[in-house]
């Protein structure tokens, strides 16, 4: 989720030259907090976070009503409500945010083959080979705009450009609700108002760095020197800058795109030594990780544990497995042995989390875990069987029973 809260909106005329702007950047608007307004209608219009309101809870989504008043994604939940006390929080189903990501990606798919992933929420088409098909790249945004809302009551904004990049900033602009088509011709005048942090790959310090020599926008980055901008960036990162802001982004759509990697993490509410309340939580986490593996088509060669300890301290530890697997009774396994050789803990644990690492496409492997007869098969129902009746509907059984209270808040995964 970004900052934008609607205020610097910038949609095309019908009559817009859309000849070469190929590259579509699609993106859904406040995902999470638009999902969770499919079932409160009532409260469209209104500020709404999504998070957890207890404990240390941070902001996952809020709408662009909510981010008028400066809340913002993985901002703490205290603060949201202190800017914008009258927001009403919903708690997070990721659940749902799969479901309804995997029909945004399914209609992307009946446009072209060329759609690349870059979040659970937003992806690159190439429509370049789809003109017979669908039309103009104006055409197709507007196709898959109307499908969308159609299907589900969910809105994208969409961007289109000659390049990933333009395309990219361009849907941001559009939001929320918004087409906006950059061409080739214009890319310039587009893109050198642009602020400084609209450049990819410039975060706060080098945002800072910059503005202390006086590059303000886009166009001064374009306008500087490269021995100005060495000096102030580097060697690297100067060409690169140098080559976004005369809009020069070789990067091609690449189908296919596969995460590199599959995680969740949780923060409690209150630091937990217990080792026995730590292993249940890497049982919850591994059950996360596994069923996302699976619906990606994906096993882990490599699982990694990571802990945050009450001092901030971080450690990650990880190991990396005979056999790539999906199962969540392995990832756990692992994942406790990890634990056990971090014990005794330094200090009580804030956050932990669990992770599959270096993904491959799934070729059904086995594992030494799999030898107890029907385990896959076991797990392989339970997805079914969340599939129809939500997330919630199976766990595992030492997960029964506790209440709401205890859980804790599931961070968004990178």
């Amino acid at each position: 989720m970004g900052k934008q809260d609607g205020r610097d909106r910038v949609v095309s005329d019908d009559d817009v030259d859309d000849t070469g702007a190929t590259v579509l950047h699609a993106d859904l608007d406040a995902f999470f907090a638009s999902v969770e307004l499919l079932d409160r209608p009532d409260l469209r219009g209104r500020p709404v976070i999504v998070g957890h309101e207890w404990g240390r809870g941070v902001v996952t989504a809020a709408t662009y009503e909510a981010r008028a008043f400066g809340v913002n994604s993985a901002m703490p939940m205290a603060l949201a409500l202190r800017r914008c006390p009258q927001a009403v929080v919903l708690r997070p189903h990721y659940d749902r945010y799969q479901h309804y990501s995997r029909i945004f990606f399914e209609l992307c798919h009946e446009l072209t083959p060329v759609v690349e992933s870059v979040g659970i929420d937003e992806g690159f088409l190439d429509v370049a080979g789809a003109a017979k098909a669908v039309g103009s790249p104006k055409l197709a945004a507007a196709r898959l705009r109307e499908r969308m809302r159609a299907e589900t009551g969910l809105v994208v904004s969409v961007g289109a450009a000659a390049t990933k990049f333009v395309a990219k900033l361009a849907s941001g602009r559009a939001k929320p609700d918004g087409l906006l088509v950059v061409p080739p011709a214009g890319t310039i005048a587009f893109l050198h108002p642009q602020p400084i942090s609209a450049l990819w790959g410039v975060g706060a310090k080098t945002e800072e760095r910059l503005r202390t020599r006086g590059y303000a926008t886009v166009g001064d980055v374009a306008a500087a020197s490269m021995p100005a901008l060495r000096r102030a960036v580097g060697e690297a990162a100067a060409t690169k800058l140098h080559e976004l802001a005369w809009g020069i982004d070789p990067r091609r759509v690449i189908p296919g795109h596969d995460e590199k990697s599959i995680g969740h993490e949780v923060t409690f509410d209150h630091d937990i030594a217990d080792p026995v309340a730590l292993r249940r939580e890497l049982l919850r986490l591994s059950d996360d990780v596994a069923v996302r593996l699976r619906r990606a088509g994906v096993s882990a060669r490599t699982v990694a544990l990571k802990l945050r300890y009450a001092d901030f301290t971080t450690v990650t530890r990880s190991r990396t497995l005979a056999t790539p697997s999906d199962l969540a009774k392995v990832l756990h396994e692992e994942t406790v042995a990890l634990l056990a050789g971090l014990e005794p803990l330094a200090a009580p644990v804030r956050l932990i989390g669990v992770r599959g690492e270096q993904l491959v496409r799934d070729g059904g492997q086995s594992t030494l875990w799999e030898e107890a007869p029907g385990w896959r098969e076991a797990e392989g129902v339970m997805d079914a069987a969340r599939e129809r009746f939500g997330r919630a509907a199976v766990r595992p059984a030492s997960l029964i029973g506790l209440e709401a209270k205890e859980r804790p808040k599931l961070t968004q995964r990178d």
